[in-house]
């Protein structure tokens, strides 16, 4: 059966989340239901990452199989022709290898979350950014994001509920900058516990408000309890920016 390759883009405030579910629309409901009315068949659509409910994709990956040979432009075309009343959009479609696997094979996930740090409300990004309208202390959120990187046990931000088989990962890049009003956050890993983007810079939010200092982020890291560190930041401010494969180019060098 042809297996192809998908990247999608989402706006995560309309959905449940990525995972089909019974409280309502998931990406993958949708991206499957899209399938079925253009192709008549009934897939499973795997995904690099299950995104929560509130978080957008910029990249997200994705696989199928098909029964038939499909033009991956027609696949492309067809699958955005019938997801054209929600906010999915098919950026590409491309053939893979049998064995190429949207989640397994993938050597990176890249994420950016925005902080709008302004007294004014968001009016045209509502719904997509965290605002914060009390000022952040941004040089001191990019000292501490330096604690975090590297390879350790991030228990005290992963979900109570992860089911991770261990809390240890490595963070590659925790990156912490102003852009005007805005604060972007870049986090890089080859994969990461759930919630752990959210809670890294929910604690960061924290430092940059200072109620943390660097300190407390390093005795928040060695305590290994999620008790023991800050709260989870808003969903809407999050994306999947890119997932990365093996040959893909990667992600930070376009900034």
């Amino acid at each position: 059966m042809p297996r192809y390759k998908l990247t999608l883009e989402y706006h995560g405030g309309a959905f449940v989340g990525w995972q089909r579910q019974d409280n309502g629309l998931g990406v993958q409901q949708a991206v499957e239901e899209a399938v079925r009315a253009f192709a008549g068949e009934t897939v499973t659509v795997h995904a690099a990452g299950r995104t929560d409910a509130g978080v957008h994709a910029a990249g997200q990956a994705a696989h199928l199989d098909l029964a038939k040979d499909w033009a991956a432009d027609k696949v492309r075309d067809a699958l955005n022709f019938h997801l054209k009343d929600l906010a999915i959009s098919v950026l590409s479609a491309a053939p893979v290898a049998d064995d190429f696997h949207a989640r397994f094979s993938a050597s990176g996930r890249a994420y950016a979350y925005r902080i709008l740090n302004r007294r004014p409300p968001p009016a045209l990004e509502a719904g997509q950014v965290w605002w914060a309208p009390k000022p952040l202390d941004t040089d001191a959120m990019a000292e501490a994001a330096r604690v975090l990187v590297g390879h350790h046990d991030f228990t005290s931000f992963r979900a109570v509920h992860c089911q991770a088989k261990s809390p240890v990962k490595t963070l590659d890049r925790l990156e912490v900058q102003r852009l005007g009003t805005e604060i972007l956050i870049q986090a890089r890993a080859r994969s990461f516990l759930h919630h752990q983007v959210r809670n890294m810079v929910g604690s960061l939010a924290w430092v940059g408000q200072g109620k943390w200092t660097k300190r407390d982020l390093e005795r928040a890291l060695a305590a290994r309890d999620r008790a023991a560190g800050g709260p989870t930041a808003p969903a809407e401010g999050l994306c999947l920016i890119a997932v990365i494969y093996d040959g893909d180019p990667d992600p930070s060098d376009e900034n």
